[in-house]
C-alpha cells in the first residue's frame, strides 16, 4: 500500500504515520468509553445511544480550542496536558447549563504527523474525557505540510451533554441577593497566551528557567516567598512547566455541588465559565436582564502567574481581571443560605471557593452588569 501512496508522501503527507497514530492512541481512547458508546475507534462517524432515565432529555452542545497555547506546547514539545485544556474548554461550557458532558470529538491538525507526538496529545484530551465524564467517540487528524511548519499544531473539539428540560440552567433564574460563589483556577488556563507570549518574547524569557527565580526578577523576594506558600505545587517547576498547567475541570464539581444543594431543597441558579473576556464578559451571562454582579477581589488571591505578566505588561489587576481569570475559572449563583453548604461540597471535591460576591439590581452599579467593590457584612 505504502508504494501506492508514493506522489502523496512525496507532497508531505504521511498516511502510514496517520495509520500508526491511531492505532497508539487506541487505548487512551477506550478508557473513556461509556456504555452508550456504540462501535469502536475507526469508523466514520462516533455512535452513541441516549442515556437511560431522562423523561425530556435536552442535547448541549459547545465547541472550542485552545488559542495560541499550543505554540508554548510546541516550543516545549510537550503535549500531555494541552488536550486537558481542550476538554476544559468545552465541558465546562456545557455544564454551566446544568448538563452532563455526554461524548467529545477532537480535531488536530499538524504541520507533520509524529504518531508518538500525537498520540500524546489525543491521550491528553482522553484524560480531560475522563475527569470530565464524556466518552471521547472519535476525531480527526490533519497533516497539513505547507501550510503549517512542521513543528505547529492545532487542536480543536467540540462537547456534547444531556440535561432534563425542567433542570436546564438558561441564565434566568438568579434574583437579587443571590451569592456569587467563586471557584479557584488552576493558573491562565487557556486564555490571553497572545498577550504571555508577545511579553516572553519582548523580555526573552526562557521557558526552561526556574519559576521561582523569574518572580523573583520580576516581583521581589516578598511576592515570591508568597507565592510559595500559597502554590507548593510551582516551588521546583519551570516558567513553561508553569504555563503548560492545564486548565482545572469543574463538570464533576459542579453536576456533585447540584446534587448537594437539591439535598437540601436549595436550587443552583447560575454557573459561568470564565474564559475570554475574564470576568467582567462571563459573570453577567449566568443573570437575567437587569440584575448585575458586584465582586470583591480582596475575597480570593490571584495567582503568581497573572501577577508575573501583569507586572511585566503594566496591567492594573482590573485589566488582569478582564483578560485572565483573575483567579477564579467558574463561578456559581445561590440563595444566600446556599453557601456554607456549596462551600463545604466544594472542599470535599478538592476545590477551594468563597464567596467573592453578590447579585444586585443593575441601578445600584449605574446601569453596569458588573462592578467590583469591597462587599458590606459578609461573615466569612
Amino acid at each position: 500500500m505504502a508504494d501506492e501512496r508514493r506522489a502523496y508522501t512525496a507532497a508531505g503527507v504521511d498516511v502510514t504515520a496517520g495509520e500508526r497514530a491511531v492505532e497508539l492512541m487506541r487505548a487512551a481512547v477506550e478508557s473513556t468509553r461509556r456504555a452508550e458508546v456504540l462501535g469502536g475507534l475507526g469508523g466514520f462517524a462516533g455512535v452513541v445511544a441516549l442515556p437511560a432515565g431522562y423523561h425530556e432529555p435536552l442535547l448541549v452542545s459547545a465547541t472550542d480550542g485552545v488559542g495560541t497555547k499550543t505554540a508554548i506546547a510546541a516550543v516545549l514539545h510537550r503535549f500531555d496536558t494541552i488536550g486537558i485544556d481542550l476538554v476544559a474548554m468545552c465541558a465546562d461550557d456545557v455544564v454551566c447549563t446544568g448538563a452532563a458532558p455526554f461524548f467529545f470529538l477532537d480535531y488536530v491538525a499538524v504541520g507533520r504527523l509524529v504518531p508518538v507526538d500525537v498520540a500524546e496529545l489525543v491521550g491528553s484530551v482522553a484524560a480531560g474525557c475522563r475527569d470530565a465524564g464524556c466518552a471521547l467517540v472519535g476525531g480527526e487528524t490533519a497533516e497539513h505540510p505547507g501550510l503549517m511548519e512542521s513543528d505547529e499544531f492545532d487542536l480543536a473539539g467540540f462537547c456534547v451533554g444531556v440535561v432534563e428540560r425542567s433542570r436546564l440552567l438558561d441564565g434566568t433564574a438568579a434574583r437579587a441577593g443571590d451569592a456569587i460563589i467563586g471557584l479557584a483556577a488552576s493558573g491562565l488556563h487557556a486564555n490571553g497566551f497572545t498577550l504571555v507570549r508577545s511579553l516572553i518574547a519582548e523580555y526573552d524569557l526562557d521557558l526552561g528557567g526556574p519559576y521561582q527565580a523569574q518572580l523573583r526578577r520580576t516581583l521581589g523576594d516578598a511576592e515570591r516567598d508568597a507565592a510559595l506558600v500559597r502554590e507548593p505545587e510551582h516551588a521546583l517547576a519551570t516558567l513553561g512547566e508553569v504555563l503548560l498547567t492545564p486548565t482545572r475541570i469543574y463538570t464533576q464539581a459542579i453536576l456533585g455541588l447540584r446534587e448537594a444543594l437539591d439535598a437540601v431543597r436549595l436550587p443552583l441558579r447560575g454557573v459561568a465559565h470564565v474564559t475570554g473576556g475574564g470576568l467582567p464578559g462571563n459573570v453577567p451571562r449566568a443573570l437575567p436582564e437587569g440584575l448585575g454582579a458586584r465582586l470583591d477581589p480582596d475575597r480570593w488571591p490571584m495567582p503568581s502567574v497573572m501577577r508575573l505578566f501583569g507586572a511585566l505588561g503594566g496591567l492594573a489587576d482590573d485589566e488582569l481581571r478582564a483578560t485572565f481569570n483573575g483567579g477564579l475559572g467558574i463561578v456559581v449563583v445561590v440563595p444566600p443560605a446556599g453557601v456554607a453548604p456549596a462551600i463545604a461540597d466544594l472542599a470535599s471535591a478538592g476545590h477551594d471557593a468563597w464567596q467573592v460576591g453578590e447579585v444586585v439590581p443593575v441601578e445600584e452599579l449605574g446601569g453596569r452588569r458588573y462592578a467590583e467593590e469591597r462587599l458590606q457584612g459578609i461573615v466569612e
